[in-house]
């Protein structure tokens, strides 16, 4: 086997191998081993594939004065940040660096696509999974008339009773940032381009006034001991909410990232600080690299961060596609090195 393709796993050859037991470690970005262990501690997992495991040495780099301000205008007003940008310009990791540096806990996201509504980001209540529980506590019981909507005729205690209607209410990424709570959670409203022409009009009310309603808990709340039910939340934990209403204390710091595919309605824009993300330069882009796979691996690939930098003047590129080709051109040699990073950094603005 020749020296340039000593790196492949799979080699076609048609005859089983273990092959598979020389892949190494995923790339840090893609790394999803500690994410059982993160989910207890602070989501340390998800930290390391956005902001980097090696983030430590990339502390010489501080984001641009415009950007610092506009953050800190969001934070300030209680407004959402809207950050636009090209694909991979680094729009939903900034959501991750407010969260990690001001101790904000994990990052909730809402991934937005053309079939997302406004209900999808607050709650979803489960009708069925209910009926189905009172059907089967209804047969146990020796086939006892189901309760009807509501939970009249169940017992107490029992699967349709009113006071557990809120073990099928499971609220979204959005319904759970306005919990109230003393400090703002982060709210990273991926891609909202991608979605629906009316989704943008819908977010305005709930943005504005900071709270929302649940109608199924509202028609019971006085059914429910001191009017309250306990939800589920989106990021796996129970949240008690009063009469049926979500309402935030702390307004949280929302992220909204649009890669420019559409323009946003007025109403929205004037709710919203605007960020617009340029393209990165020279030491952002290696300062990037840096904190996701090390100084060493930057030093080596400052000659694909080049090439990148030429190429993007005149094509879309992403700064992930760069963070790919640096990882896997490493582990390959010349001259598949070169031809490689090309295969892996294909514009995005021209149909192949």
């Amino acid at each position: 086997m020749s020296e340039s393709s000593e790196w492949l796993i799979y080699r076609g050859a048609g005859e089983p191998h273990e092959g598979i037991d020389r892949l190494p470690a995923p790339p840090p970005w893609r790394d999803f081993t500690g994410r059982d262990a993160a989910a207890g501690t602070g989501g340390e997992g998800s930290e390391d594939r956005r902001l980097g495991a090696h983030r430590h040495l990339a502390e010489l780099h501080r984001p641009g004065a415009e950007e610092l301000e506009m953050i800190n205008a969001a934070l300030y007003l209680r407004r959402p940040l809207l950050v636009t940008g090209s694909p991979g310009a680094g729009k939903s990791t900034l959501a991750h660096s407010v969260a990690y540096e001001l101790g904000l806990g994990n990052v909730l996201r809402w991934s937005i696509v053309s079939r997302s509504t406004l209900q999808d980001g607050l709650y979803h209540y489960d009708a069925i999974a209910r009926l189905q529980d009172v059907q089967i506590a209804a047969q146990g019981n020796g086939g006892a008339t189901p309760p009807t909507q509501g939970g009249q005729g169940a017992g107490t205690g029992s699967p349709g009773a009113a006071e557990n209607i809120g073990s099928y209410i499971r609220l979204g990424p959005l319904g759970t940032a306005l919990l109230p709570s003393d400090t703002p959670r982060v709210l990273l409203i991926d891609e909202l381009d991608k979605s629906d022409i009316d989704l943008p009009n819908d977010l305005l009310n709930v943005l504005e006034e900071g709270e929302f309603a649940i109608p199924e808990l509202e028609r019971l709340a006085d059914r429910l001991p001191d009017g309250e039910a306990e939800v589920l939340t989106a990021d796996g934990t129970r949240a008690r909410v009063r009469d049926g209403r979500v309402r935030c204390r702390a307004f949280p710091f929302v992220v909204l990232t649009s890669n420019g595919e559409r323009d946003f309605p007025a109403p929205l824009m004037r709710r919203c600080i605007h960020l617009q993300l340029g393209r990165p330069d020279h030491t952002r882009l290696a300062t990037f690299v840096r904190a996701h796979l090390g100084d060493e691996a930057a030093r080596a690939g400052d000659d694909l961060i080049s090439r990148f930098l030429e190429r993007s003047r005149s094509e879309l590129l992403a700064a992930d596609q760069l963070l790919n080709a640096i990882y896997l051109t490493d582990a390959a040699a010349p001259p598949s090195r070169d031809r490689l990073a090309d295969l892996l950094i294909q514009r995005l603005d021209r149909p192949r």
